[in-house]
């Protein structure tokens, strides 16, 4: 965390100082903004936290609700979900007040008493390694509370506007706001009372039954399993030995349960599985009692009982698996002849079960991926060409959530005897564990996302996956940090120099870039960060050296790793690292020992690899995205 560049911080330093439109918030919601959220769920709260970084752009956030969610339905918190809480800043919160999975139990009949259940594998939640950030269980409402948090703090100051319900739009031909958002009062001394407010852009994310997909005709699609699950987090007394660590039951019947710990070593999640559901129920299956699921829950267990003291939330739900063709609201005769105005983000869009931990996790995805794309088209840093890749990009994401959710499903509510293999839960379960954990996404090329012509110079961070991390030494002061950590959720392009075999002030290729860098027009460092602003206002610019610590020397580092910022000009000493020799991360993420550049988008995604003298295709690679600002009059 960097603090003091703008002078002496005494409070905390996670509280940024107010600007722009968080100098004089708006108590009450305007007629006019650039962007409205609707719904303060993770795809909203998220995308509410990235805008305040931009105190530039009037954001504002509304939900029916007449406050904070107390009680959240989902729970389950991928990797990618908490490498992406540490750009926000609260990773480490977060962990310490969270449960962490650390295995996975498979329980199913014993072969010589069926009725009976049997431990028959266990099987670690991260085998090969994929990240570094654990796997985690925590209220889906402290999730949201931490983005309201770091929204709250920023330069933006944004808060949710409580108690407003949305009823419909029109999108416009003309004028600045163009989208025209009909809205009711859902609570207090007004509920009932209806206002028309403008906006440059919407982003519905207003759950499974969005009203705001509804009136951009957008329709989700897709198929019912007719297979019903009860949930219930509960507080109980048992005799189940692994009640404190996630688990698989089968039983002899067919009936299942996925068992997840919560957190606080007390509370535990149980779906359990209610069996098939009639065509024609008619969503009669929702009425289960709490008495029968756990009366179901006991079947399946046996021999182990469980006696339920307190039920804390309860749900009865069936599986279904939707998706929209389309993420926003351009409709197919439309394209290339105007961008997006109205977005759709996490169950807006894509509907599926709860059994494997995506739905909270994909929809913060979406919210981000978004949020910094709006950002930049409104700051006028790229054209609104830009807001037509996120469809492209997430709507393919949905669909291979989708793919993966119906067999994880299937899979969950099949007979023990109807298994091609008796381990085809667990075997399934280990070699598909990158996509769960939210390191499958890859996007494909676009004016954001280069191609893999020179994919060899650093195979560990593959063009369009998110950018791994791994150990570093910080060179001013020999501490050892993980290079991806410092990737904020600050709108900032990141340019990762990987220095060839010279040393520092060397001549060498790593030099002659850094040069071009800081000097050439054709930089995007020089083309494009504005007038006035800190050189890495737009651009971080870091450099990693193939040698120890110990053998560079700061002041043979090209000044483009050094930047003086803030009012003061005080040098960031915060970019210029090296391998670490115990985990060298050209050996690690496979980096040429000829160097590469790796260049990462604000969402921590992989945009591009090249080599330290494709000048060239780096300037070209930017200019297909970025607009030069204007000069300062």
């Amino acid at each position: 965390m960097q603090f003091h560049h703008h002078g002496y911080v005494s409070g905390d330093p996670r509280v940024q100082p107010a600007a722009g439109i968080g100098l004089d918030r708006a108590a009450e919601l305007p007629d006019e903004m650039d962007v409205l959220i609707v719904g303060a769920g993770p795809a909203g709260m998220i995308a509410a936290a990235q805008l305040a970084q931009f105190p530039g752009i009037s954001a504002r956030l509304i939900d029916r609700r007449p406050g904070r969610l107390e009680v959240g339905q989902a729970d389950g918190i991928q990797a990618r979900s908490v490498e992406t809480f540490q750009a926000f800043g609260f990773a480490s919160r977060i962990t310490e007040e969270a449960y962490r999975i650390t295995e996975m139990c498979f329980w199913k009949p014993d072969p010589q008493n069926p009725e009976n259940i049997v431990r028959t594998a266990r099987t670690p939640d991260d085998p090969h390694g994929i990240s570094e950030f654990p796997h985690l269980i925590v209220n889906q409402a402290r999730v949201l509370d931490y983005f309201a948090e770091y929204a709250r703090n920023a330069p933006g100051r944004l808060e949710p506007d409580w108690g407003w319900e949305f009823v419909t739009l029109e999108v416009g031909d003309e004028g600045e706001y163009p989208v025209a958002v009909t809205l009711r009062r859902a609570s207090g001394p007004d509920e009932g009372t209806e206002r028309v407010v403008r906006a440059k852009y919407v982003l519905g994310a207003d759950g499974a039954r969005s009203r705001v997909r509804e009136s951009i005709g957008r329709r989700l699609e897709g198929d019912q399993a007719f297979h019903a699950w009860g949930v219930m987090d509960v507080l109980a007394e048992t005799d189940f030995p692994d009640i404190r660590t996630k688990c698989a039951i089968q039983s002899h019947d067919g009936g299942s349960i996925l068992h997840i710990p919560r957190e606080g070593n007390h509370l535990f999640r149980m779906y359990v599985d209610l069996g098939e559901v009639a065509p024609d129920d008619n969503g009669r299956v929702r009425l289960t009692t709490q008495e029968e699921v756990e009366a179901r829950a006991n079947r399946i267990m046996h021999p182990y009982t469980l006696t339920v003291k307190h039920v804390a939330w309860r749900s009865v739900y069936e599986v279904g698996h939707r998706v929209t063709d389309k993420f926003d609201d351009v409709s197919d005769d439309e394209l290339g002849a105007r961008t997006p105005r109205v977005f759709i983000a996490g169950d807006a869009c894509h509907t599926h079960s709860a059994k494997a931990g995506q739905g909270m996790n994909v929809s913060m995805q979406d919210g981000w991926n978004i949020a910094w794309k709006l950002a930049h088209v409104l700051e006028g840093r790229a054209p609104e060409s830009l807001l037509d890749t996120y469809s492209a990009e997430r709507q393919e994401i949905a669909v291979n959530l989708i793919t993966f959710d119906k067999e994880w499903s299937a899979l969950m509510a099949k007979k023990p005897e109807e298994m091609e293999d008796p381990s085809q839960l667990e075997d399934f379960y280990m070699k598909t564990i990158e996509f769960p954990a939210g390191f499958m996404t890859q996007y494909k090329p676009s004016m954001i996302v280069g191609g893999d012509e020179h994919q060899d110079l650093a195979m560990g961070f593959p063009v369009g996956k998110r950018f791994k991390s791994n150990a570093v030494m910080r060179v001013c002061d020999a501490n050892p940090k993980h290079l991806g950590h410092h990737h904020r959720a600050d709108g900032r392009w990141r340019i990762y120099v990987f220095a060839d075999a010279a040393a520092a002030g060397e001549a060498s290729k790593t030099a002659e870039l850094a040069d071009w860098l800081a000097t050439s027009p054709a930089s995007p460092v020089v083309a494009y960060t504005p007038e006035g602003a800190d050189i890495d206002a737009w651009f971080d610019v870091k450099v990693v050296y193939q040698q120890d610590h110990t053998q560079v020397e700061m002041d043979r580092v090209p000044s483009i790793f050094l930047p003086k910022v803030g009012p003061y000009g005080v040098v960031d000493y915060e970019k210029v690292y090296a391998a670490d020799p115990e985990d060298d991360i050209f050996e690690a993420r496979g980096i040429s020992r000829d160097g590469a550049i790796v260049i990462v988008r604000p969402d921590q995604y992989v945009s591009h690899v090249l080599p330290l003298d494709g000048t060239d295709e780096l300037a070209a690679f930017f200019a297909g995205i970025f607009q030069r600002q204007p000069a300062a009059v």
